[in-house]
């Protein structure tokens, strides 16, 4: 069962990650859109990945790794890399919800960032997957 769970972990990470490496590319273009009818797409194709991938994709995360934490949790508490992953995890689920800030923002036509900036939040989820890759491959602590 394990394995199961463990392979649904990896599986919702990744889909995780696709969104949180899409979303604010759209956010980039969504800046750069002048015209209504690109506006109102991307606010439709944002939306969307946010809510129908994004998300779920984050819950099943958590969930699926809740559950293996479950599994053998004193191993887990008793291990520095665990810790290191952690503290990535939530600050890849603050990301998560700033991206939510900049959908709201676009949605009610109040951005007020660049595309320079979105390129730039764009590469923060791809630190945070080398960091969690490191801690749960390497283990170095």
């Amino acid at each position: 069962m394990y394995s199961w769970i463990e392979a649904l972990h990896v599986i919702s990470v990744i889909c995780w990650f696709a969104a949180l490496f899409y979303l604010p590319r759209l956010f980039v273009y969504h800046a750069m859109a002048q015209d209504s009818i690109s506006l109102e797409r991307f606010k439709i194709m944002e939306r969307k990945l946010y809510r129908g991938i994004a998300t779920p994709s984050m819950v099943a995360s958590l969930v699926f790794g809740g559950a293996l934490f479950y599994s053998a949790p004193s191993y887990f508490l008793g291990t520095g890399w665990f810790w290191v992953k952690m503290i990535l995890v939530l600050l890849l689920v603050i990301y998560h919800f700033c991206c939510r800030y900049f959908l709201i923002r676009f949605r009610d036509n109040q951005n007020s960032r660049t595309h320079v900036f979105y390129r730039w939040f764009n590469e923060v989820p791809v630190l945070m997957l080398v960091g969690i890759v490191v801690m749960v491959i390497v283990r170095p602590f």
